[in-house]
């Protein structure tokens, strides 16, 4: 089952996030839980989860930010695309992208962009296959 996340699911969603980058499980901290319910209660601010037998194993956050161009027609960001080690292949990531894109579609949105780090060919062509494509737009990153 592909859907939004709940309150409930932060959990899940951490131990999925410590395959992202090494990400630690965090601790549930004042602060954390500030930041977890400020995300929760943004309207432009989707956490997509797919899930199987009751454990979240799939996820990306779509983020929907008003724009002053292009009609004033906001556009999508997808970050933090990831599924479990032992649950890939199975087409759940590709769900998740296509449920953000249909959150950005519903959003009036005139574009959805999504980076990645990874280099390897077949993730390049996994965001392909996604509807995604590699040469319109040139990515910049200035890390702070």
């Amino acid at each position: 089952m592909v859907r939004e996340i709940t309150d409930s699911d932060f959990e899940g969603l951490m131990r999925l996030y410590m395959q992202l980058h090494d990400n630690p499980l965090p601790e549930k901290t004042d602060e954390i839980m500030d930041l977890w319910h400020s995300i929760l209660n943004d309207k432009n601010h989707h956490i997509i989860v797919a899930e199987v037998g009751g454990e979240i194993v799939s996820s990306c956050v779509c983020v929907i930010i008003p724009n002053l161009t292009r009609g004033q027609r906001p556009y999508a960001f997808v970050e933090n695309v990831i599924t479990d080690e032992k649950h890939r292949k199975q087409g759940l990531a590709t769900a998740c992208l296509n449920y953000a894109k249909e959150i950005a579609e519903g959003e009036n949105c005139y574009k959805i962009m999504l980076l990645t780090g990874s280099k390897q060919e077949s993730t390049l062509n996994f965001y392909e296959r996604a509807g995604y494509n590699r040469n319109d737009k040139t990515a910049f990153i200035q890390w702070l």
